[in-house]
């Protein structure tokens, strides 16, 4: 498991950079990242190195911030592997919220049964 934060932004200009100027001025490393436009906003999700330093820089920046617990899974690189996770969790009725991948090509998942899905990868043999 790791610890997603999800910050909404204004659609303009420079505001991803003063998000991400603001951890690493808190020695923050971003390890996955996920970004998408709404209509008048961003919306950010992302895992990083530190959450409590996370949480000091985007205090710090005053940004409102979410905070929630995502599984990430190391698939093989092969065709197949996001196939047969998928099915395991929709066979189970654990729903995919959002996908994403980790700088180091792991697979983020947010999920709406996340102790459910910890225990589909483990019997299916992934960590």
């Amino acid at each position: 498991m790791a610890t997603e934060f999800t910050v909404l932004l204004e659609d303009r200009p420079g505001v991803l950079a003063g998000v991400t100027e603001a951890l690493a001025k808190n020695a923050v490393n971003i390890v996955a990242i996920h970004a998408t436009p709404c209509p008048t906003t961003g919306i950010m999700q992302f895992i990083t190195n530190s959450p409590d330093a996370t949480i000091e820089a985007l205090r710090d920046a005053a940004l409102d911030y979410s905070v929630q617990e995502v599984l990430v899974v190391a698939l093989a690189h092969e065709p197949g592997s996001l196939a047969r996770l998928a099915r395991a969790l929709g066979d189970e009725g654990v729903n995919i919220n959002a996908i994403y991948m980790t700088i180091e090509g792991q697979t983020v998942l947010d999920v709406d049964d996340l102790r459910k899905a910890q225990q589909i990868v483990l019997n299916l043999g992934l960590r």
